[in-house]
């Protein structure tokens, strides 16, 4: 990208821009947006050290992170968008520049926290990759990190879960150790734990699915429904709803009477914001 255009572009736009591909799981546009991101921050330090070596004034820019946090930020969700398309090697490839981002110069206490922030994440990450990747050897040692890092049970658990429907794993014993903390998953309100929820509960009830636990997983879909629904994630809803069709003769009629209510619910909104478009376009006329 031309330097003309990234002297224009702002780190923290970029990462709003970063953070709704994400959302909407769209992950080519994802990995385009983080190497837009690595390449501005990319300038912005090369252009710091040249002052710094001319011995002239560092250029201000204005930024609500430590700019070794963009560094690692483009790398993680470009790993990220890899893992979700299966293409492990490369997801490792980012992780292990993440990993270790202590190489840039002038590195302060918080840009250094930053720094050992991502070499957790890089930890973490590694094993989800490597688990998915085949090396279910591994799921022992991981489910010992998970317990001495609470608040990675979550995300933990929808590796665990994807790992146990690619590879027919049997994770009963691994739920019912995390029984207690699964039970409040239902409490979190922040965007990323819905999301994580979500995605926990649509990969729980393929695996129940699978163990013919038919109704646990009608009842797990239709939750992932909710979830899906309250992210305003339309892919995921689909999912769901094609998930519960395939199920639905194993619903209850309490559950089959629940779905209908979500659908017409769906319906009802997407009629009322139709109408306030028509109604808005009528009073403000070209």
């Amino acid at each position: 990208m031309r330097t003309s255009i990234l002297k224009s572009l702002k780190p923290d736009i970029i990462v709003e821009m970063l953070e709704m591909a994400v959302a909407f799981e769209n992950w080519k546009k994802v990995m385009e947006t983080a190497d837009i991101l690595y390449q501005c921050v990319q300038r912005i330090y090369e252009e710091r050290q040249y002052h710094k070596a001319m011995e002239l004034p560092l250029p201000h820019v204005n930024l609500e992170r430590p700019l070794v946090y963009y560094f690692g930020l483009s790398h993680l969700m470009c790993g990220v968008a890899h893992q979700n398309q299966g293409t492990y090697e490369q997801a490792r490839e980012c992780i292990y520049k993440y990993a270790e981002l202590g190489w840039m110069e002038d590195l302060k206490e918080e840009d250094i926290q930053v720094v050992e922030e991502f070499r957790f994440l890089a930890k973490t990450n590694l094993y989800a990759v490597d688990i998915l990747s085949g090396n279910i050897e591994l799921l022992e040692e991981y489910v010992a990190f998970l317990q001495d890092n609470l608040e990675e049970i979550l995300p933990g658990l929808n590796t665990i879960l994807q790992a146990a429907l690619m590879y027919h794993l049997d994770v009963g014993d691994i739920l019912h150790t995390f029984a207690e903390q699964i039970d409040e998953f239902g409490s979190y309100e922040d965007a990323e734990n819905i999301s994580y929820y979500y995605s926990y509960c649509y990969h729980l009830a393929l695996y129940y699915r699978k163990c013919g636990r038919l109704q646990d997983a009608v009842g797990l879909t239709v939750r992932a429904m909710q979830l899906a629904d309250q992210s305003g994630n339309d892919r995921n809803f689909k999912k769901c709803t094609a998930l519960f069709e395939s199920l639905r003769e194993s619903a209850t009629a309490e559950q089959i009477s629940g779905y209908q209510q979500m659908l017409m619910q769906c319906l009802d909104e997407y009629e009322a914001d139709r109408q306030f478009i028509v109604k808005s376009v009528m009073d403000n006329p070209l």
